[in-house]
């Protein structure tokens, strides 16, 4: 392991960087000499293709061989700017290389001088521009030009060229140091290449051969090593997986006979998929996947009646105050009729009445108990806890999963997630759970008309929004940030609501949420809103998960090119609650392509699941389903819609490794036991290589 300690040294000792530079790279997540290895280019620029200067387009970014043709000349047409023109030349045509106080240039560059460039082309008139071009001497060995460059991630103060120095130098001092951590007989098999030559191939492909043989290597590790541990997770799961045997014989039907409306067929489905599971002398690990709207919390309270029918307690954890205040009203109305206690507890719940739940669940007073984090306190002791369920999955981690599991003797686990997740995908993401889908959305729920609109249209949605809320309706307006940032051109919340307040909506009561509020404020304005003391409420994306507010039926979203297409259906799902019809207006600022493909989804469909897989497709590699949240590693590399094929390989080969040595305790497989025991360390309590 000597060599690979090496790579742990911090970058602030590699030539050229020391600890001002370190900070800066300390601030996009390299801090050691591996960080910089991993820290792959976002995407390339291919500088081999020289172009002549009569075959110019304005506006493109080409490189040239010229020769230097006339004297350097120095403007300065106002004060703090300098302008250094260069005339140059091939056998096609003349251009001018153009640089903005880079005075040090005039002294640099000589009549004569046979030079490689590369830069942004702007045609003035007859005149040909190259504007900050990057040069070369044409006899110095091509560092920027001539081939193909890696384009970074970067943070302020950090240029591209900076950092592909860095991690040159990083891969020239320390490339003999990195090791192969796959068995050599799966690098033949797969016929993969080395490491080594990956990680140099990645930041500096010759060509795209080598490119992608560099990147289908690193993908497989990446995925490898993500199968195995989520297959050691399960494994320790299924160890454990005696669980609690509840009774056939339960009031489940009479529950559902009381209702107001009729479960629909998927409901009924997923419900009899728990009840088997929770009927088996094994421990249930379901996940239940629905879309916003599809009728999840029915079939939590139904398994929650199920267990208390069977002398057990029921917990259900909720990932915010208001979420948990909603499912507790919820099931507290649903289960009155069967004289059955249930309890909310959250940080805000204090001193005498907090001592009283607290021993209520102790003493098994309390059959049911709905909070939010507040749950998970060691102070909380369970007099026979046989049910646990998770609500918004992606918002808790693998660990938090674990710890309420562990509040009672292998309860059974209940997960539920309106984040729709394209099946392979939630299989092999959630290895450690049986999967269970809720795609239908019940009877007579009205379609919410989607619309994009640009930032000229405005006066127009307002007026809509005003000729609404005097129907009696409300609406919902969200912001990406906060707070005005200089670096992020993007609407805030608090701007908006003063700017809304004084003008277009004075006459209205408006609200105003976002995460830098207190929990008691943030609860305040919400039950506000629901209680209809607000028309309109500005937020950010604090009111994505579950509040249930029925008489709301507009969603505005501002600067919509900023959110992800999920995060967007989330949004939206916030109003469709009720009997009226409901409208989602995104404002699109942006004018790409790929801005314009994804708002056309959003308008298009309502299915969380299709969205989903676009949603994946589109954004590429990344952190997509909050894999931190999860307790999994980040994916660096790996795409998980993209790489589909590869992940299925990787999950085989992972089956394969752990059947001939679970504990992966052979010589060639123990590098990999290391790093994924480094790669899952948050979530080391639940790796077992016992």
């Amino acid at each position: 392991m000597g060599n690979l300690n090496k790579l742990e040294n911090s970058v602030q000792y590699l030539k050229g960087v020391g600890p001002k530079k370190a900070k800066l790279l300390n601030k996009i997540g390299i801090k050691t000499i591996e960080d910089l290895m991993y820290y792959f280019p976002r995407s390339y620029e291919d500088r081999r293709t020289l172009k002549k200067v009569s075959t110019l387009e304005n506006g493109e970014k080409a490189s040239l061989r010229v020769i230097v043709c006339g004297v350097p000349r120095k403007y300065k047409p106002r004060r703090n700017m300098r302008i250094t023109k260069i005339p140059a030349k091939d056998e096609t045509g003349v251009l001018y290389l153009t640089w903005f106080n880079q005075d040090y240039i005039i002294n640099s560059i000589n009549i004569g001088d046979i030079i490689s460039v590369n830069g942004r082309v702007k045609k003035i008139g007859n005149q040909i521009e190259m504007q900050n071009p990057i040069y070369e001497k044409y006899n110095e060995t091509s560092k920027k030009t001539g081939r193909i460059i890696p384009i970074y991630q970067l943070t302020e103060k950090l240029s591209n060229n900076e950092l592909t120095k860095i991690i040159e130098q990083a891969l020239e001092t320390y490339t003999d140091y990195t090791v192969d951590i796959i068995p050599k007989s799966i690098i033949d098999e797969l016929e993969l290449c080395s490491f080594s030559e990956a990680i140099k191939n990645i930041h500096f492909p010759k060509d795209r051969i080598s490119y992608k043989k560099a990147k289908e290597r690193l993908v497989f590790e990446e995925l490898l090593l993500l199968q195995l541990g989520l297959l050691i997770m399960k494994k320790k799961n299924i160890q454990n997986n005696e669980g609690i045997m509840f009774s056939k014989n339960d009031e489940t039907h009479k529950l559902i006979e009381l209702l107001p409306y009729k479960l629909t067929s998927a409901q009924v489905r997923v419900f009899k998929e728990i009840a088997r599971d929770m009927e088996s002398p094994k421990q249930m690990n379901r996940l239940v996947q629905g879309d916003v709207g599809s009728g999840k919390t029915i079939i939590a309270v139904l398994s929650m009646l199920k267990a208390y029918n069977s002398g057990y307690q029921s917990v259900m954890m909720a990932p915010t105050e208001i979420l948990a205040a909603q499912h507790y009203e919820n099931v507290k109305s649903l289960l009155d009729k069967f004289n059955i206690n249930c309890q909310l507890l959250t940080s805000n719940i204090t001193g005498k009445k907090k001592m009283e739940i607290l021993r209520g669940i102790e003493n098994g007073e309390i059959d049911i108990v709905i909070g939010t984090h507040a749950v998970l306190q060691e102070k909380v002791s369970f007099h026979k806890l046989g049910l646990a369920i998770t609500d918004e999955q992606h918002r808790f981690g693998v660990r938090q999963r674990a710890t309420l599991s562990l509040k009672g003797t292998n309860p059974d686990i209940l997960v539920m997630t309106a984040t729709p997740i394209p099946r392979t995908l939630a299989l092999i993401l959630y290895g450690d759970l049986e999967v269970s889908i809720i795609d239908e959305l019940p009877a007579g729920r009205k379609k919410i008309k989607t619309y994009v609109v640009n930032s000229q249209m405005k006066d127009r949605v307002y007026s809509f929004i005003r000729e609404q809320i005097n129907k009696g309706r409300q609406a919902y307006i969200v912001c990406p940030l906060v707070e005005e940032s200089d670096s992020i051109n993007a609407q805030s919340a608090n701007e908006l609501y003063e700017i809304l307040k004084s003008n277009e909506f004075r006459n209205l009561s408006l609200g105003l949420l976002h995460g830098q509020m207190k929990a008691g404020e943030k609860d305040s304005i919400m039950s506000k809103f629901k209680n209809g003391e607000i028309d309109i409420l500005v937020s950010t994306t604090v009111i994505e998960v579950g509040v249930n507010v029925p008489n709301a039926n507009i969603m505005l979203i501002e600067n919509a090119e900023r959110f992800g297409l999920a995060q967007l259906h989330q949004l939206r799902g916030r109003v469709g609650r009720g009997n009226y019809q409901s409208y989602c207006i995104l404002v699109n600022e942006s004018k790409s392509k790929i801005s314009k493909e994804r708002m056309h989804i959003m308008e298009k469909t309502n299915d969380g699941f299709v969205i989903a897989e676009k949603d994946l497709q589109i954004r590429g590699p990344g952190d997509f389903f909050g894999t931190r949240q999860h307790g999994l590693p980040e994916l660096k590399i790996a795409n998980l819609f993209s790489d589909i094929n590869t992940l299925k390989i990787a999950q085989s080969i992972a089956f394969r490794i752990l059947e001939e040595d679970p504990s992966l305790a052979r010589d060639e497989n123990k590098m990999m036991r290391e790093r994924i025991l480094k790669l899952f360390n948050k979530e080391s309590q639940l790796i077992s290589f016992n």
